[in-house]
């Protein structure tokens, strides 16, 4: 019998692993995929995400492979409408990290590593059956792990969540499609700040990636199955700023956005983190952010149970995570209807924004809730 199986080797359960070999315990990683993933998909780490990390050893490491964006503009074409400062919080870390998620997974699994970790793969959870003091995991294979606990962690569609009965038949899907390109492109952008763009076409996300190239989120009718330069050089015209030239389109994908909180966050011998638990909008990118927060709060819990037999924090933090996640999506669901707004109301939108833009509290408010630091 192991410890603790955890499904998924995302960001969130790889955390988990981090924490629980870092704690001693014995801990099975497993995830269905052959190879971890080399799309840059999520791209954001926040201050107070950096600041939970430290607790593992990779903030520093992150820090050296990010790029830090001091500021985060919300813009009408060449007009500033409000500029929000993260140089004036009480962090180490006074900025947003642009990171892609391929290299936020491989530092997380060289920590792993180190503490003698090793994710197995490819290995597919497929059953599990609980008892009184443990879990039993059925693999593809046909082999079965036993373990004390087990963390779903497997994703949005998770399948060891649904059959330990923490499944939730209230997701909701808005109907809004969204185009995602990474791009290499000549001139007119800075890698200093992330911009948002509310135009009256719609709304465009310009951020600056460790390489030099450039996440490019748009809000659109219909999203194509693939970006091209020409459709990337389309979104930048129509929506974004002038004198930029697209030159290569390196990886694009589409998506809708779902919501969902799960009911509860743990069953028996069976816990969940990240997108297993909660999925909504990426405005503001907090999606990575509060599973990597799980994951090490979850893991230092399951450390507490494992080694003491004192299983409160395990049931708080399934409480205390899942309010955090239902005010996260509640602020990611306000900014994406902000940002997409009928089309006939976004002039009056954008002058509204220009005023409040105005106000100190309003650009430091937005800085606080963005990074989700403490700022008392």
């Amino acid at each position: 019998m192991t410890d603790v199986v955890v499904v998924g080797a995302g960001p969130a359960g790889l955390a988990v692993g981090v924490v629980l070999a870092g704690a001693g315990c014995e801990v099975v990683v497993i995830d269905k995929l052959a190879e971890g993933a080399n799309t840059s998909r999520a791209a954001v780490v926040h201050a107070r995400t950096l600041e939970v990390l430290e607790r593992i050893g990779v903030s520093d490491r992150l820090v050296e492979l990010g790029v830090p964006a001091g500021r985060f503009s919300i813009r009408d074409g060449g007009r500033e409408l409000i500029g929000v400062p993260f140089g004036g919080l009480p962090t180490r870390y006074p900025y947003t990290l642009m990171i892609p998620q391929d290299l936020t997974e491989k530092v997380l699994v060289e920590r792993f590593e180190d503490l003698g970790g090793k994710v197995r793969r490819p290995c597919e959870a497929t059953g599990i059956t609980q008892y009184d003091d443990h879990a039993v995991v059925t693999l593809d294979t046909g082999e079965t792990i036993t373990a004390r606990y087990v963390v779903a962690a497997d994703g949005m569609h998770s399948r060891i969540r649904d059959l330990a009965g923490l499944g939730d038949d209230t997701t909701e899907t808005l109907a809004l499609n969204f185009s995602l390109a990474d791009v290499w492109v000549d001139g007119g952008l800075t890698t200093e700040e992330v911009r948002l763009y509310l135009a009256t076409q719609g709304v465009l996300v310009v951020a600056p990636l460790p390489n030099g190239s450039f996440r490019l989120v748009a809000e659109v009718d219909q999203a194509p199955e693939q970006v091209d330069i020409a459709y990337a050089q389309q979104l930048l015209d129509n929506r974004g700023p002038r004198a930029v030239k697209v030159t290569e389109v390196i990886w694009g994908s589409r998506f809708r956005i779902h919501e969902r909180v799960a009911a509860s966050y743990l069953n028996g011998r069976v816990v969940l983190a990240g997108d297993s638990a909660h999925t909504h909008s990426p405005a503001g990118g907090q999606g990575m952010n509060l599973g990597l927060r799980d994951a090490i709060t979850l893991g230092e819990a399951l450390s507490t149970a494992l080694n003491t037999g004192d299983e409160t924090p395990l049931t708080q933090y399934a409480v205390e995570a899942r309010a955090e996640a239902l005010d996260v999506v509640s602020l990611a669901h306000r900014l994406t209807r902000i940002a997409t707004i009928p089309t006939a109301l976004r002039p009056a939108r954008n002058l509204v924004l220009r005023l409040l833009g105005r106000l100190p509290a309003v650009r430091r408010g937005l800085a606080v809730r963005l990074s989700a630091i403490r700022s008392d």
